[in-house]
């Protein structure tokens, strides 16, 4: 959070499986919809914040998986895990605060007298969440029984049920939702409070998100009939409460635009990405549309036109420079020319490239230093870059 040095423009708090990722997109083109609109518009003075049910250990193989940002805050472990940047350094307040009344050994004891219980895998059992599944139709009297009994042995805990197979249980203060709330409570008494707040979920475990305050929300297209209930009972006449009719990512970016907290129109759904008017240059989305320029020329998707790559030119000046990591520089214009080597190239084949953590800093008075990491996918492999690229437009 110390990126910001005032309040965010707008903090997105976005659930990953079904809600910002979409597993049945086998091209990920509502996920790569939102990464291009995010870094275009909204990375220099945002938060985007992922708040998951999966552990350290899943989220980060989601990742290896999925075209995925980094995000500037995670939630994990359905809200009992708080870490920071790309390094995700974890918030020992946080863990501090959810020792209160909790005992994990008296919770394994309790929930094995239980054999409706299935416990999930040693990865997801976490020192502030234990995991298990169990069948729905067992799932209300499991969790009224086991409630009781805890309480009986002095324990405050709050019981989950997700998904449809999913129990989880967590200290009474954890949960999405108290997480969201303390980060507010924490970024306002840093005097950074964002502009506005967007929470973005699916199913039950997300319900909570959009019980706090002051935040808009909104239930993607395609949440389970979980949520819809407790929204049915709870927020139904919340008018910051949307359900989306996009599913997933693109039901985020539809909310955006219902609820007018910015830009709502990705790039990837721009027509002309050669076109530009250097009277509104805005380097990160210049950015962003040239490596989607570069795609679309790849795949074949641009015919092979000397207008088009007049125009992309005509976003840099001759001095404009490509820093490649290894540190060599190659004149903007240079790249741009050849481009007419690959045209096509991938034409036919699942070729993506989506850019992460883009950040402008202006060096003069009409120049820029915008450094960020590109990435690639080409079925069969995915190819990551593992260092910033760096792109001068002077």
């Amino acid at each position: 959070m110390d990126r910001l040095t005032s309040a965010a423009r707008l903090m997105i708090v976005s659930d990953l499986d079904h809600t910002m990722v979409d597993h049945h997109d086998a091209e990920n083109l509502s996920l790569l919809r939102f990464n291009a609109l995010w870094e275009a518009n909204y990375r220099d003075n945002s938060l985007l914040v992922f708040s998951t049910g999966r552990s350290p250990t899943l989220y980060k193989e989601l990742r290896k998986e999925k075209p995925m940002l980094t995000p500037d805050i995670t939630i994990m472990s359905v809200g009992t895990e708080i870490t920071y940047g790309n390094s995700m350094v974890p918030d020992d307040g946080w863990e501090a605060f959810l020792n209160n009344k909790w005992d994990r050994k008296i919770v394994t004891e309790e929930t094995s007298k239980f054999p409706e219980l299935t416990l999930q895998s040693e990865t997801e059992q976490r020192p502030h969440k234990v995991s298990f599944y169990v069948q729905k139709d067992k799932a209300q009297d499991v969790m009224k029984t086991l409630s009781k009994r805890l309480e009986e042995r002095g324990l405050d805990v709050k019981i989950i049920y997700s998904g449809g197979m999913d129990l989880d249980i967590l200290p009474q203060g954890a949960g999405k939702g108290q997480a969201l709330a303390y980060l507010l409570k924490k970024l306002k008494s840093e005097g950074k409070l964002p502009n506005n707040t967007l929470a973005c979920g699916d199913s039950g475990n997300d319900a909570e998100l959009f019980s706090i305050p002051d935040v808009y929300g909104v239930m993607v297209a395609n949440a389970q009939e979980e949520l819809l209930q407790w929204h049915a009972a709870n927020a139904k006449n919340n008018p910051k409460v949307i359900h989306a009719t996009e599913r997933c990512a693109a039901g985020i970016i539809q909310a955006i635009g219902h609820f007018n907290l910015g830009p709502s129109t990705s790039p990837r759904d721009v027509m002309d990405l050669s076109d530009c008017k250097m009277e509104n240059f805005v380097p990160a989305y210049e950015v962003v549309k040239f490596y989607l320029f570069f795609e679309k020329w790849r795949r074949g998707e641009i015919e092979h036109s000397e207008h088009y790559l007049s125009n992309l030119k005509a976003v840099c000046r001759p001095s404009g420079t490509f820093v490649h990591p290894s540190g060599v520089e190659k004149s903007l214009q240079e790249c741009v020319t050849l481009f007419r080597t690959c045209h096509g190239d991938k034409q036919g084949k699942q070729f993506r490239i989506w850019v992460d953590q883009v950040l402008p800093v202006q060096v003069g008075s009409d120049s820029w230093l915008v450094s960020f990491k590109k990435w690639e996918f080409s079925v069969p492999t995915l190819l990551w870059s593992t260092k910033k690229s760096k792109q001068k437009f002077l």
